[in-house]
């Protein structure tokens, strides 16, 4: 009958080291066990460190991608305000790029609006403000009037701009709400 306890296992290349019929195994045999089992262990610990540092080192790479997203939209962001910026300061500019039939002063107006949503939604969308603070925030600027004319006009276009953007659709639906729970506009559609 064949020794099964013998040869190599099915998971490890050191397993009991063969046993002659007639006594223990020799020192030689005992010594090449161990040195077999130790090798394992080695090379064991070897790949579980290098998997540890495989994974450290894929979630470094998944910091760095967000990071680099994050400077990028602070960067479009910078650049979108500074055009807002002219927009809500400049008449001559803003008569340019009005819609028609609105007075360049009111769309003067309504671009300073959207540059105080515009700096609360890059904000939101950094960490910087939470779900109960935008909460908070979109009602304040919802109780100025120039925030709710902005949102009147524009709000529709930025719910369809926000399609497929979680965050942005988090952003307008709270400014929706606060538009639409606003006293003023409740009063005014009685």
């Amino acid at each position: 009958m064949p020794n099964l306890t013998s040869g190599p296992g099915l998971f490890s290349p050191c397993t009991k080291a063969t046993l002659p019929e007639t006594g223990s195994p020799t020192r030689n045999e005992r010594t090449d066990h161990i040195a077999m089992k130790l090798t394992s262990a080695v090379l064991t610990a070897g790949a579980t460190v290098a998997l540890a540092a495989s994974v450290v080192g894929a979630a470094r790479l998944r910091q760095s991608a967000r990071h680099q997203n994050e400077r990028k939209e602070a960067l479009l962001a910078q650049t979108q305000l500074g055009w807002l910026t002219q927009l809500s300061s400049d008449a001559k500019l803003a008569e340019l790029w009005k819609p028609e039939g609105m007075e360049t002063e009111n769309y003067m107006g309504i671009v300073a609006a959207n540059r105080q949503i515009c700096m609360l939604s890059l904000r939101y969308r950094l960490g910087f403000v939470s779900p109960l603070q935008l909460a908070l925030y979109a009602e304040e600027l919802m109780d100025t009037a120039v925030c709710r004319r902005y949102w009147a006009v524009f709000g529709e276009l930025r719910a369809r701009e926000a399609i497929g953007d979680v965050v942005a659709e988090r952003f307008t639906e709270a400014l929706a709400r606060a538009a639409e729970d606003h006293p003023a506009d409740r009063t005014a559609s009685v």
